[in-house]
C-alpha cells in the first residue's frame, strides 16, 4: 500500500507524540550528542508540557508522518512573516529510506506556496551527517553555523540550512 499521510497532531494526541519523540531521540541521538543531553533535550523540548506550550504559546504546529497508518515520525513547523521554520522532523529508524522526508518537504513547499512564504529554514546538528545529506538532496543549502546554549552546560552546534521556495504568480 505504502500510503504516506501528514496529519496535524490534535491536543489529545500530544502524549503519543511525546512517546514517539522519546523512542526516536533515544534511537538516533546518543552517538551524536550523548545520552545525557538526549534526556535533557527530551524533557526541555519534547515532553508533553513542552509540546503543549509550543503549540499554545509559540505558534508551533506538530504533524504526524504516517506510513500505511503507522506513526513513522513527526515534524514541527512555525510560520514566520516571510518564511517557514522547520523546527523538527524525525523518523523512526524502521521508516528511514522510504521517501517520508521527501513527502514531508513536498507538503511544506505546498504549505509555503499557499501562504506566500519564500523559504524553509531549519537547524541540524553539524555531526548528523545522513540528514544533512538528505536535506542537500532536497534542495537545502548550508547558510551558516550556530552554537546555541540550551542550558545545563549543553550547546546545540548546528548548521542553519535554507531551501528557497520559488513562489508561483498570483492568479
Amino acid at each position: 500500500m505504502n500510503e504516506i499521510k501528514i496529519i496535524e497532531v490534535l491536543p489529545d494526541e500530544i502524549p503519543a507524540l511525546a512517546e514517539l519523540a522519546q523512542e526516536i531521540w533515544r534511537q538516533h541521538f546518543p552517538p551524536i550528542i550523548g545520552a545525557e543531553m538526549v534526556e535533557y533535550m527530551l524533557e526541555k523540548f519534547q515532553s508533553e508540557t513542552a509540546i503543549r506550550q509550543q503549540i499554545t504559546e509559540q505558534g508551533v504546529h506538530y504533524y504526524f508522518i504516517k506510513y500505511d497508518g503507522q506513526a513513522a515520525g513527526y515534524m514541527a513547523i512555525r510560520p514566520e512573516p516571510d518564511s517557514l521554520f522547520l523546527s523538527k522532523i524525525y523518523l523512526r529508524k524502521a521508516f528511514r529510506g522510504k521517501k517520508l522526508s521527501r513527502a514531508a518537504i513536498d507538503f511544506l513547499v505546498a504549505f509555503c506556496r499557499k501562504r506566500r512564504l519564500g523559504k524553509i529554514w531549519l537547524t541540524v546538528n553539524r555531526f548528523n551527517l545522513e540528514p544533512i545529506a538528505a536535506y542537500e538532496k532536497m534542495g537545502f543549502r548550508k547558510d551558516r553555523t550556530q552554537c546555541v546554549d540550551v542550558g545545563r552546560g549543553f550547546f546545540m552546534d548546528d548548521y542553519v540550512m535554507v531551501k528557497d521556495i520559488p513562489l508561483l504568480p498570483s492568479v
